[in-house]
Formats: structure tokens, sequence, C-alpha cells
């Protein structure tokens, strides 16, 4: 239901389905189009080429940072208004965390869906948020324009 109003998640931990291959895990996301949208849009694989490669692998012998950018070109396939990012950077090497920045960027600038993204790290949420909110213990703490962000204040809140 939430697919076919437009929302997708990229969950934490990424959920893959690791016996089937790169495609056919992308093909998942299509429960929640109607018959005549069921394609893997063109763009999935120009924004993460990696995976035009590896179509046929099975999805458990991805590392980690390429089931990151299989998960959010599963979410990427039903044409979402709102994607949601759960820590997409989480146990990623940083040259894929970069990867994942440029996409993420290269969507923003399209302008066609809104990005939530929760995300602990920093200085990867304060580069491509155009607003934020802190939490802590599950209320919000600090929100606003990112260009009016205090950062110390705002990581005083994301340390342990």
């Amino acid at each position: 239901e939430r697919a076919r109003k437009g929302m997708a998640l990229v969950p934490q931990g990424r959920e893959i389905f690791p016996t089937l291959s790169v495609e056919e895990n992308l093909m998942t996301g299509f429960a929640g189009l109607e018959p005549g949208l069921r394609t893997i849009p063109g763009e999935v694989f120009d924004l993460f080429p990696v995976l035009a490669d590896m179509k046929k692998r099975r999805g458990g012998d991805l590392s980690g940072g390429q089931q990151q950018q299989l998960a959010i070109a599963r979410a990427l396939v039903t044409r979402p208004e709102l994607l949601i990012l759960d820590e997409p950077t989480e146990g990623i090497q940083p040259s894929v965390i970069k990867q994942i920045e440029d996409v993420l960027r290269i969507l923003k600038g399209q302008g066609g869906m809104a990005i939530l993204l929760v995300e602990q790290y920093f200085d990867f949420a304060h580069r491509l948020a155009d607003n934020y909110a802190v939490m802590d213990r599950g209320s919000v703490v600090m929100s606003g324009a990112v260009s009016q962000m205090v950062e110390a204040d705002v990581r005083r809140h994301l340390t342990v």
C-alpha cells in the first residue's frame, strides 16, 4: 500500500533477498506498480553501473556496499515520490559511501522526489540536506534549515 502511495524505504541493514539475483531483487519492487510500469528503469543502471554487470549474480554474493546500492536501486524501481533511507552508510566502505552520496545528490537535483535521510554521520547528512531534525530518545530536539544549523549543538546529540 505504501509503495502504491509513492513511498519507498531503504531499510537499515538493506534486507535484500540473498538467494535471488540482482535482477530478481530489483523486480521485487514491481509489486506496488501498475502492470505497464513493471520494468526496471534504465536510470537505475546508470546510477549504479555495478549492478548492470551483476544482474545474474545472487544478492548474497555481493559486497555490503553493493547490497546497499541494490537496496537503493530496488526502492527506485518503484518510482517513488518519497524515498526514505535509514542509515544508508552503515557498514559501508568510504568509496561506496561517496558513490551513494553522488547518487543522492543526482536524485535531489532532479527534483522529482522528496528524500528523507535518517543518518548518524553528521558530515554525510550535512552535505546532502536542505533541512534537518535531530531526535533524542524519540523526540525532536532541534530542527530547521541546514544553513541555520549550529554544528556543535547537533554534534552534542550525536555522541554516545
